[in-house]
């Protein structure tokens, strides 16, 4: 696997590479991350992943210090992937002094996560660009946990006509049924046990249980609920009609879990 730390590198790797399959994160890499791997390799000939922490998509009321990094950790679970390029670059090189442009993605960036995280999306969509040019990929695959996410970044690629192609790829969750996140190190042995419930109570409702029962549910638990709604799947705007996709985003303890499924 070869890593590359900057532009200069990065395109005389990607000069030596086939058609690339590209897997943006964050970094704190768990099975999640890896099965987007393996989905890529089946569509290119070669498979990126990027590791960048990206500033742009915390707010104020965000620990950017407090979100987990372990580089050597990721790389060796890379590595043993079988990533062929791995794409680390550093906040001067993603944002070099004197930038000015950012993306801002109406329509399914709106509401939900939208309003809970002021300028999330924005840093989102922002990145996503950045990261898909860089690169040229012909393909950017992205987990299904965070929904409203992969409709922002499709749109934005639909929008501005970018030949990456937006490939979602469904949430890999443990034994019980907790969606795998980076987060989910964070949580106490006690709320680790209660975090499945989310999941548990999300399926009652896909089945017929009224969201303000489930709701009520999960905060007699523990949670602090900040949303559980029925959307439309692509624009995210609330619904009374099936099918549609049940999202949901509360805090246990000090993690805030975030979860979607069919419904």
């Amino acid at each position: 696997m070869r890593i590359a730390r900057d532009l200069p590198s990065l395109r005389a790797e990607l000069a030596r590479l086939p058609t690339l399959a590209l897997v943006p994160t964050m970094g704190a890499l768990h099975e999640g991350h890896l099965s987007l791997l393996r989905e890529g390799r089946r569509h290119a000939g070669a498979v990126a992943a990027s590791i960048f922490v990206n500033p742009l998509q915390f707010s104020a009321s965000d620990d950017l210090a407090r979100y987990p990094r372990d580089e050597a950790g990721d790389l060796a679970k890379l590595e043993a992937a079988g990533c062929d390029l791995a794409w680390l670059p550093g906040v001067a090189e993603m944002y070099p002094e004197g930038r000015a442009t950012t993306i801002e993605v109406g329509g399914p960036s709106e509401g939900w996560e939208g309003a809970h995280r002021p300028g999330h999306f924005r840093g989102v969509a922002t990145v996503c660009a950045k990261l898909f040019l860089q690169t040229g990929a012909s393909v950017a695959l992205f987990g299904e946990k965070d929904w409203q996410q992969v409709q922002v970044v499709r749109r934005m690629a639909l929008d501005l006509d970018m030949p990456t192609r937006i490939l979602p790829c469904p949430t890999v969750r443990e034994a019980d049924g907790l969606a795998m996140s980076s987060r989910n190190r964070f949580l106490t042995p006690a709320e680790r046990a209660l975090a499945p419930l989310l999941h548990a109570e999300m399926q009652r409702v896909a089945a017929g249980t009224p969201v303000a029962e489930a709701e009520a549910r999960l905060a007699a638990a523990g949670f602090a609920v900040d949303y559980l709604a029925l959307v439309e799947p692509e624009t995210l705007r609330a619904t009374t009609a099936r099918p549609a996709r049940l999202i949901a985003a509360a805090r246990l303890g000090n993690v805030r879990l975030l979860d979607n499924i069919a419904a």
